[in-house]
């Protein structure tokens, strides 16, 4: 469904689409409860009329929302609008899919409540059949995101205003709200195990409910419009795996791998019968891909990868944690190729799922990192283990991501050289990430103070190259000291040598010369060092600091904070309306891989 009314009108799962869909995205009804009268007064009861409008999918913060800008600080929020059913949905179950709403949601229909989520970067859908009328109803959420340091909030400052490196808040309802038509019985998620080794793919499906009786499991598998392989399975169980050979050398289609160089994909449609009668039918992809670490060497498809990485938020000015399109997209993907980076660490925000979808086309390497609260409880543990395993469901099939990050710079276990539980939940968090995905690698507190990890991912914003080689003349000296004072690995660990090591984050030189300070409003104020206002010696500093990291001879890679300006940050290589402040090829000239 495609509208030039509807902001974001594409559909917000490539990787899991069915035939039908309906985009809920536009002009909603709208108040704040600042009061909390809301559920009393019964504002979710149809009739109800809320005082204000907002553009979903954009958080009331943001210019593009309708509201903002603002910092203003709202705990409770309700939304409301009226939907029909699309004709070619009737007769189907209609689920109503939410792409994110941060951080608690509370769902009715037509007065109902029909469930709700919590978490503030992830998904959740709900089967609203049984609620739905013939002809108008009405969907009103309850939205409740408290200025509390223990969600997982990513840069989102929990007090009104900004400070140090921590943005605004981003409230409420952030990405798409359709309908989609499904069965009774239906595929809750398909994921794919490449195999490279094997020629091989390794197929999880996972159906909604166990079958009445046996049903049929249809796997069409394409390659560019060609027929790779057809597979069917038969079950009476809720989940079956099946394993398809993609070695097609008989009929000259031999294994197309996915690397950034050749970003090949698979095409996968999997479809579910009774007997003769289609049930559901769902559209994914995959890519033939296989990253390791060993003895310390990072290897993509058995070939030793380095990785030039650059950080990246994932702010808009006008939109805020929301891509305002998906040209926006492919824009900052197309921007990180041009500057000489071959992927992205996106950093403390699970991004909209339409950014993998473009990063496994467009062949960047992507870092997943789930989102920090900022103080440790038991809920803490409890937020961030949702939030990490919901994000690996969601994006499972992205060839694109080749590392998650549960944890960053120690945010939310403060005291983890003291304190035992949060050493273990910092292993603990390794572990479920391993247990849910094998296939990936985990930078298991990216920065410093590691425990269980794959990768020793370091901080260091040193300004100048003879401090960094001192930082890293050797692997011994790292276990020590790096960024701050701190040490690579927490009480009780240290290194085994065959993690792999990066600098994780390194840079980030404030530049602002007098044309582009102008158009942001003197508000950036950080960075790190001194402001750079000449062009020259910005480049004198990139290129010290980068060569430094480049010539350890024991680093896999580095990643250079950071992509765009945002609010008060003035270390991007673009301007937060993605114009380049220096000279690109020159840039993308100093980005050479010595591998």
């Amino acid at each position: 469904m495609k509208s030039l009314n509807i902001p974001r009108p594409e559909h917000p799962r490539p990787d899991f689409m069915r035939d039908t869909f309906s985009n809920l995205n536009g002009v909603w009804q709208f108040a704040f409860d600042d009061a909390d009268v809301g559920l009393t007064e019964g504002w979710y009861k149809p009739g109800h009329k809320l005082e204000r409008t907002i553009t979903v999918p954009f958080c009331y913060q943001s210019e593009a929302s309708g509201i903002g800008p603002t910092d203003e600080i709202h705990p409770i929020m309700w939304y409301r609008r009226s939907f029909t059913v699309p004709e070619e949905m009737k007769g189907r179950k209609i689920l109503l899919k939410f792409g994110a709403v941060d951080f608690e949601a509370k769902v009715y229909v037509n007065g109902h409540a029909v469930g709700g989520h919590k978490g503030g970067y992830t998904p959740f859908e709900l089967d609203v059949t049984p609620f739905l009328t013939d002809g108008e109803n009405d969907l009103c959420v309850r939205v409740v995101d408290r200025p509390d340091p223990i969600q997982p909030r990513g840069k989102q400052y929990w007090k009104q205003g900004l400070w140090s490196c921590l943005y605004t808040a981003s409230s409420g309802i952030w990405q798409t709200v359709y309908l989609e038509a499904a069965s009774d019985l239906r595929l809750d998620y398909v994921h794919v195990t490449p195999d490279i080794d094997r020629g091989a793919a390794s197929v999880e499906i996972l159906l909604n409910r166990i079958p009445h009786r046996e049903v049929t499991l249809s796997l069409d598998v394409q390659l560019n419009g060609k027929k790779i392989r057809k597979v069917t399975a038969t079950t009476v169980n809720r989940n079956v795996t099946v394993s398809i050979d993609m070695d097609t050398r008989d009929t000259f289609y031999p294994v197309a791998m996915w690397s950034p160089r050749n970003p090949a994909l698979y095409d996968l449609r999997v479809q579910v019968w009774d007997e003769n009668k289609k049930l559901d039918q769902v559209d994914t992809y995959f890519g033939m891909r296989k990253i390791e670490v060993r003895d310390g060497v990072v290897y993509l498809n058995n070939n030793r990868l380095y990785q030039r990485l650059i950080l990246d938020q994932g702010y808009w000015p006008d939109t805020m944690i929301t891509p305002p399109s998906d040209e926006a997209i492919r824009t900052d993907l197309e921007w990180i190729k041009k500057f000489g980076f071959n992927g992205a660490r996106k950093h403390q925000k699970i991004e909209d799922p339409r950014y993998y979808y473009w990063a496994d086309k467009m062949g960047v390497l992507v870092w997943g990192e789930v989102p920090s609260p900022f103080a440790y409880t038991d809920e803490t543990v409890e937020n961030l283990s949702a939030t990490l395993l919901e994000f690996i469901r969601r994006d499972f099939n992205h060839p694109c991501i080749i590392t998650w990050v549960p944890l960053n710079e120690s945010w939310g276990v403060p005291q983890i050289v003291s304190n035992t539980r949060q050493r273990m939940t910092a292993s603990m968090l390794y572990y479920m990430t391993k247990a849910a995905d094998g296939t990936r690698l985990c930078s298991g507190n990216d920065g410093w103070e590691q425990a269980h990890t794959d990768i020793c991912g370091l901080h260091d914003y040193a300004d100048n190259r003879a401090t960094l080689e001192k930082h890293f003349a050797d692997r011994d000296f790292i276990e020590k000291q790096t960024c701050d004072g701190r040490r690579a690995f927490t009480d009780g660990f240290s290194g085994t040598g065959k993690e792999a090591f990066l600098v994780t984050e390194y840079g980030g030189i404030a530049f602002a010369n007098i044309g582009i300070q102008g158009e942001m409003g003197g508000m950036q104020t950080w960075g790190y060092h001194g402001k750079e206002t000449d062009e020259e010696a910005f480049f004198a500093r990139y290129e010290a600091c980068t060569e430094a990291v480049i010539q350890i001879p024991f680093c896999q890679g580095y990643c250079y904070t950071q992509l765009t300006d945002v609010m008060q940050e003035i270390n991007g290589l673009l301007t937060p309306d993605r114009k380049p402040k220096m000279d690109v090829d020159r840039l993308c000239k100093m980005n050479h891989n010595p591998s």
